[in-house]
């Protein structure tokens, strides 16, 4: 090593050990055998230290010189190095994440892995691996192994938790991952995007160690891959540039997808590095339990948040239920339908077209309001079979008109939440006063035909019943906090 160079460094994993010695770096993969993997035979590590230096040559080609053979004293071999060119510590990710550069650099990680992701190759054997089959058979694997750790630090009521969640995003989410297969984002790709295997240098990003030991677990939807990254910075305190890498990656790329299955990835991922630290906890790694827990939780907080839900706005014309499930699709991020709208859409009108009818008339027929009720059912489980969780305005009114909205949830996996308005008679007419004055709003309610139909209420026992004479962001707060309330 020259002087002045950087001291010789020694890096180890639970699989591997690297050699850092001046400008070169060599790795040494362990003799183990987990649930994963099996490099007990020498002949099988040489093997993996070749397809290892194929594989991440498609990251950085110029870091990844070849593979040396490791011989005694008759030349025979006895194991083999991966050699790289070692690269900067200093200019790692994970060590950069609280510069002012930081932002501007994840930018650059994110259009490098999107350009990775363009260039990934594909077939139908890899587009399998997207399957919510496919997917379920993973989590099963990776939630089996953790299971037979049994990791004191991590409840196993925790992970029990986790594991329904998981398998019910999948079970009600088969439209959204065909889309995924058929549009063709399921491909080969790195498999472990870490920040300390991202190296930020003058001339661009080198992406390092990508996973090579099984095939299988590279083959994914490409989101799976960057929300991998965004894991990893979430977990380092940065869900702000775990939020930006995703949507640069996805400018960069021009994917689409809905925030649920980011998420969704996203526990994956934080699932698979806890397995990890559980298994280095049981090598004797000091700390690596309480990485394993606090990965863990991240999973889980995120698997909760990625919950496909389908919320139930209702009361009478006036208390303020339009108002109430437009602020919290808007807060949430979540669709929203109306059935004034789709009242008047079926009716061929455009939306502010008044259509005044007497009670139970006209548009608001009995035979109408059930058309009216199915549609919005129907609209609202594909939206849920595609990651979307909605939010539904309607008066709710009769107790035959919910069943099919529950009917869709049950279908989708999507937990229900319900919520009933209720303002004084004098709120609730003023302000349909106000708005048939404005004009132009889908709804064609009087004062008069509010008080019938508050009058013809039906019981609603499973709602939620929330005072809308307050000031309207309490009764959003109340109503985001009930939404996002964890179900069973």
């Amino acid at each position: 090593m020259s002087a002045g160079g950087p001291p010789a460094r020694i890096a180890e994993t639970h699989i591997s050990v690297v050699a850092m010695v001046g400008d070169r770096a060599y790795k040494l993969l362990k003799p183990v055998t987990l649930g994963f993997l099996d490099h007990a035979r020498r002949e099988d590590r040489e093997r993996a230290c070749h397809r290892e230096t194929e594989l991440n040559r498609r990251f950085a080609p110029d870091v990844y010189l070849g593979v040396l053979d490791v011989v005694d004293g008759s030349g025979a071999p006895v194991d083999h190095l991966i050699v790289m060119r070692r690269m900067p510590e200093d200019r790692r990710l994970s060590g950069l994440l609280g510069s002012p550069e930081a932002p501007a650099l994840v930018d650059e990680v994110a259009a490098a892995v999107a350009e990775a992701h363009a260039r990934a190759p594909t077939s139908p054997a890899i587009a399998a691996a997207g399957s919510a089959e496919a997917m379920r058979r993973r989590w099963d694997d990776d939630i089996r192994e953790m299971d037979a750790l049994d990791p004191p630090a991590i409840p196993r009521a925790a992970r029990e938790r986790l594991a329904a969640l998981a398998r019910e995003y999948l079970a009600g989410r088969g439209p959204l991952l065909a889309s995924r297969q058929a549009a063709g984002w399921v491909r080969d790709g790195h498999g472990d995007l870490l920040c300390d295997d991202v190296y930020c240098l003058d001339d661009g990003p080198r992406i390092l160690d990508c996973l090579a030991f099984d095939d299988a677990l590279r083959h994914g939807d490409v989101l799976g891959d960057v929300a991998f990254l965004a894991m990893d910075l979430e977990a380092r305190g940065r869900p702000d540039l775990a939020a930006r890498v995703v949507d640069r990656w996805a400018e960069r790329l021009g994917e689409r997808h809905p925030a649920s299955l980011a998420g969704h990835h996203v526990a994956h991922r934080a699932h698979v590095r806890a397995k990890v630290a559980a298994i280095r906890a049981g090598q004797g790694h000091e700390g690596a339990a309480a990485e394993a827990a606090r990965l863990h939780a991240l999973a889980l907080s995120r698997l909760e948040r990625a919950r496909v839900r389908l919320v139930l706005v209702g009361g009478a014309p006036g208390t303020g239920k339009s108002m109430l499930a437009r602020g919290l699709a808007g807060r949430e991020g979540w669709r929203l339908l109306r059935s004034d709208e789709v009242r008047k859409a079926l009716a061929g009108r455009e939306p502010g077209e008044a259509a005044p009818a007497p009670w139970g008339g006209g548009i608001y027929a009995p035979e109408a309001a059930a058309r009216v009720y199915a549609a919005l059912a129907e609209r609202a489980a594909e939206l849920m079979a595609m990651g979307e969780s909605v939010v539904v305005d309607a008066s709710w009114a009769a107790a035959r008109h919910r069943e099919p909205a529950r009917a869709a949830a049950a279908g989708a996996r999507a937990p229900v939440v319900e919520v009933l308005l209720e303002a004084p008679p004098a709120v609730a007419e003023a302000r349909i006063r106000r708005r048939l004055a404005r004009g132009g709003d889908p709804s064609d309610a009087t004062p008069e035909i509010a008080a019938r139909l508050a009058a013809a209420f039906d019981p609603w026992p499973e709602a939620r019943r929330l005072d809308a004479g307050r000031p309207p962001e309490a009764v959003l707060d109340e109503a985001a906090a009930l939404a996002r309330a964890t179900a069973p």
